[in-house]
């Protein structure tokens, strides 16, 4: 540890390395890097009067500091140069005195270092803004500056030594007007001050005042906090509104690509229609880059309408890696924090306007688990091994031998080589291993001198153990052991196992059965004397961890001798799979599968309502159903435009005090089928119910044109809700992010359409009551809170955006419900025409017709989509 590090050098008479502590100005900003320190603690305190005072994060967001520390042990530190405790001149020059204390205890003492900046800064716009993780600040130019009267320096809440009388007012609008004295207004964290030209209004991130408002030009919703600060100083009135309290914009993410999209044509930033944008500038960790550099590390930035697009290669210089540990694999995300700096005039009101944002952005977890690679050259008579790539935060602990577990220290003591290497461009390392060839045993005539290793390695600071495993079997002389891969395609898992020098003189073990002639023939074994192949349908009873989600295969090669293990492997995949499905000729199909929440069901028991209407086939996981709509006890209803089937399946002859006992005792399923059907199209809709869980899971239409919905959990639309996450708790007025997508189809020409769209309390989409959100493709007019459309853009997952379409609305109650317990299903008309690439317009204007001569498309196919059930808290 850090602690440890400085004890055995005091010990050692070694002298302690110093951190390297440096500071730079950058416009409006004060920077001070701290380099990698053998401290545990890091502390932060602002001087002033010669007095010392601790920044605690309250204060630091009230006073305009920002603080973060790597994973490499570098700490940064922002302060805006018109924070607190700077001395300010003219507001010219700004000068600010840090104290840093790295934290001992008994055996070493507090090590405090000081550092001072002053920024000179006189080329101040009308109005400046800076976004940090932790604060937002706003700095206008006063309407009187000589009137100025010179405030003692004292902390942001002490109010009680002002030397002249002055009476401040804050009134916010949330969006009601809501009026605070200045102390009560800084007692909840609100920094409001004057200087002799300007008037500063910080706010910590999130503030207390903030709310939701739509903003038009982006059809989409921020953060609002508008006030007014009045300071009658020799009855003068300065007065500041409308402060954006929340500027980060929109992230999304690719396999390799970050984009940032920061929205900057925002009333009442730009108060009118005459602007003019004189600046744009990118950086990271608050550093300018100019364009050589920009190219050099692969980045982009571009204006489009409303936005300053950023795009940044997923491990480009500038951020690092670090690693996790999910399901006991270790996955890598990356971090970075870049900035946007713009500066625009108001040719109307004759006012500038520079706007600067720093945003941290982490990645969804990457699909980059780390791997051991077998590097052996036999000739060389040495064990070459290598793990990676890996996190900075990734610590190496044991070595784990066939028959022993060593350290680190106790493998380079043995003569093994273990090495570390890191990249310095791309912040990721791995370890390598080299070992000699000793300590030989006898296998079946060979010579085997190694055959297993495994990494025991721990992710920080978290202390996370997990473990990488080889089978590395080599045997003299010279010999190669057999290798196994293997992939996946809609329905079965494909191995392909390479024969070594010993040939196939091994056991085959594909999940707990032995590879016999039988087995062999049912799993399409092909053989060419080099290698042979093998073809496992995912729902065999031999892979493990069934779902509809994913499903794992496990392969062994042993030795027939001694059942020793010659070579492991573990293929894992997903498989989409139809719960239920509903053919034109009436046919429908439907497959029940045994939840973990029941174990002791036995899906052979499963009937339809029809008790003698048991599965087609079933085992012990799972149950299918073939049956036609006309049997088995399935009703009709006749509805708007379709028929509506229903049928379900459960255990049989369960009455209310049944199901209780069966509740109790873990055996209650229910699984719900409806099918949609009318002259084009058909549509699934399937309900899970277990124990305290009523789960939706939606399907595509078994049509020409499928379609099918997703709720996602932000208006990034890259992560959506699993089926597992039914029923879906939000809360009131909290935004629901839907995308419908065209499925099964490549047609550029086609496109996508929303006709209507509706809430109901029910999966039913005829019941009552029902709210309109969308009417003939326009949000419903009487709705206080209108559904918006948000545009759809080409990325890894989108290549025909007319495929796709996105819409929000806001978390609701039906007012008949006499608590916020109930259910909210959400169901859409959706209707695929064949497009117009010529015509452009709005949603409302871009509606399918029946094929006139000058219409905008014309129409393919209508289908029902429905997601639920959603929860309102």
């Amino acid at each position: 540890t850090p602690y440890c590090n400085r004890v055995c050098k005091l010990l050692s008479n070694t002298e302690l390395q110093s951190p390297a502590i440096s500071s730079q100005c950058l416009g409006n900003l004060m920077h001070v890097d701290v380099g990698p320190h053998e401290g545990e603690l890091l502390e932060v305190s602002a001087v002033i009067d010669n007095s010392s005072i601790l920044l605690t994060p309250s204060l630091a967001s009230q006073c305009g500091f920002s603080m973060k520390t790597d994973q490499l042990g570098n700490t940064v530190i922002f302060a805006s140069i018109q924070n607190c405790f700077a001395e300010n001149a003219g507001d010219k020059t700004f000068t600010t005195t840090l104290n840093l204390r790295l934290n001992g205890n008994q055996v070493v003492e507090d090590e405090l270092y000081q550092v001072a900046e002053t920024c000179h800064y006189a080329n101040w716009a009308s109005r400046e803004i800076i976004c940090d993780h932790n604060y937002m600040e706003v700095s206008v130019k006063r309407a009187a500056p000589d009137e100025y009267v010179q405030p003692e320096h004292r902390l942001p809440r002490d109010s009680s030594k002002s030397s002249s009388p002055q009476t401040i007012t804050v009134v916010f609008f949330t969006p009601e007007e809501r009026l605070m004295s200045m102390t009560e207004a800084q007692e909840r964290g609100y920094g409001i001050t004057s200087t002799p030209s300007r008037l500063v209004v910080r706010s910590p991130r999130p503030a207390p005042e903030t709310y939701t408002e739509t903003v038009s030009q982006l059809s989409s919703e921020i953060l609002v906090m508008a006030m007014n600060v009045g300071l009658t100083i020799c009855h003068c009135l300065i007065f500041l509104s409308q402060l954006v309290s929340l500027c980060t914009g929109s992230v999304s993410f690719t396999q390799n690509t970050i984009t940032w999209y920061l929205p900057w044509h925002i009333d009442p930033l730009i108060s009118s229609g005459q602007f003019k944008l004189l600046e744009v500038h990118m950086g990271v960790d608050g550093q300018r880059l100019d364009a050589a550099e920009m190219a050099a590390r692969q980045y982009s930035m571009s204006v489009s309408g409303a936005y300053v697009i950023i795009e940044i290669p997923i491990g480009a210089v500038g951020g690092y890696y670090k690693s996790h540990v999910q399901d006991e694999q270790c996955l890598l995300s990356y971090t970075i924090e870049p900035m946007i700096e713009l500066h625009w005039s108001d040719e109307t009101t004759h006012e500038d306007t520079r706007y600067k944002v720093l945003l941290p952005i982490t990645t969804p977890l990457l699909s980059q688990p780390p791997q051991v690679a077998d590097y052996t050259v036999p000739e060389e008579r040495v064990f070459k091994v290598m793990l990676g790539p890996l996190g900075f935060n990734v610590a190496l602990v044991n070595i784990t031998l066939s028959s022993e577990v060593l350290s680190v220290a106790d493998c380079n003591a043995r003569g093994f080589n273990v090495l570390e290497h890191i990249s310095p461009n791309s912040s990721l390392k791995v370890f390598t291993l080299q070992v000699p060839f000793t300590d030989p045993v006898k296998q079946m005539g060979h010579t085997v001198y190694f055959s297993y290793l495994a990494f025991d390695l721990l992710v920080l600071p978290e202390l996370t153990p997990f473990s990488l495993t080889l089978y590395a079997v080599l045997s003299s002389p010279f010999a190669v052991p057999p290798t196994v891969t293997g992939s996946c395609d809609l329905q079965n898992f494909h191995v392909f196992v390479k024969y070594g020098t010993s040939g196939s003189n091994f056991e085959t073990v594909v999940g707990k059965q032995v590879l016999t002639s039988d087995l062999a023939e049912q799993y399409s074994f092909a053989e060419n004397g080099t290698h042979f192949s093998l073809q496992v349908p995912y729902s065999s009873p031999n892979a493990v961890e069934p779902s509809f989600i994913r499903s794992r295969l496990r392969v062994v090669l042993k030795n027939p001798e001694t059942s020793t293990n010659i070579k492991e492997f573990s293929l894992a995949c997903n498989f989409p799979s139809r719960l239920i499905e509903c053919f034109p000729n009436g046919t429908i199909t439907a497959l029940a599968v045994k939840l973990e929440s029941v174990p002791s069901l036995n899906p052979s028991h499963l009937t339809l309502r029809d008790p003698t209407c048991g599965p087609s086939f079933s085992d012990e996981r799972y149950a299918y159903f073939v049956f036609t709509a006309n049997t088995c006890g399935t009703t009709r209803k006749f509805l708007r435009t379709v028929m509506l089937y229903e049928n379900e399946i459960s255990l049989p002859g369960v009455n209310e005090s049944e199901e209780k006992h069966r509740y109790a005792l873990n055996v209650f399923f229910r699984l719900k089928i409806s099918c949609y059907y009318n002259i084009n199209t058909t549509n699934t809709v399937g309900f899970h119910t277990k124990p305290g869980m009523s789960e939706q899971l939606p399907e595509s239409p078994k049509s020409e044109l499928p379609v099918a919905m997703r709720l996602a959990l932000d208006d990034s639309y890259s992560v959506f809700h699993k089926l597992e996450d039914y029923p879906v708790t939000k809360y009131l007025q909290q935004p629901l992010y839907f995308e419908v997508e065209l499925m099964e189809s490549k047609e550029p020409d086609l496109s996508v359409e929303l006709e209507n769209c509706w809430a109901t309390t029910n999966a039913d989409g005829a019941s009552q009551p029902r709210w309109n959100l969308i009417i003939d493709g326009c949000a419903n007019s009487v709705d206080p809170y209108q559904a918006v459309y948000h545009p759809v853009w080409v990325n890894a997952r989108v290549q025909n955006p007319s495929h796709f379409k996105r819409f929000e609305v806001q978390m609701f109650a039906f007012h008949d419900q006499d608590n916020l317990s109930g259910q909210l299903f959400i169901h859409c008309d959706v209707v695929t025409c064949h497009a117009n690439k010529n015509q452009l317009g709005a949603v409302c204007n871009r509606q399918c017709s029946t094929g006139e001569p000058g219409k905008k498309g014309q129409r393919r196919a209508v289908s029902h989509v429905s997601s639920g059930p959603i929860l309102p808290r």
